[in-house]
């Protein structure tokens, strides 16, 4: 998981994720803010034949996955 900030923003967005990819860890959760300062979650999941992220949910208001791990947190 990353939390992008200002600074972090391109390194999040496209180093980090190649990076993870290429080292073959399956899922990938980026974290930002929407304009009003709430936390937005990306949630992408490890494509084995390409070796690259699928984008698998954008949450707004509650994050609830199963994959990797069972997760449910309101983000209000």
């Amino acid at each position: 998981m990353e939390v992008v900030s200002e600074e972090s923003q391109e390194r999040d967005r496209d180093t980090k994720p190649r990076k993870y990819a290429a080292a073959g860890i399956l899922h990938f959760w980026r974290v930002e803010s929407d304009d009003e300062g709430r936390p937005v979650v990306y949630v992408y999941e490890l494509d084995p034949a390409t070796r690259a992220y699928g984008l698998t949910g954008i949450h707004h208001k509650q994050l609830k996955v199963d994959q990797p791990f069972p997760v449910e947190i309101d983000l209000t």
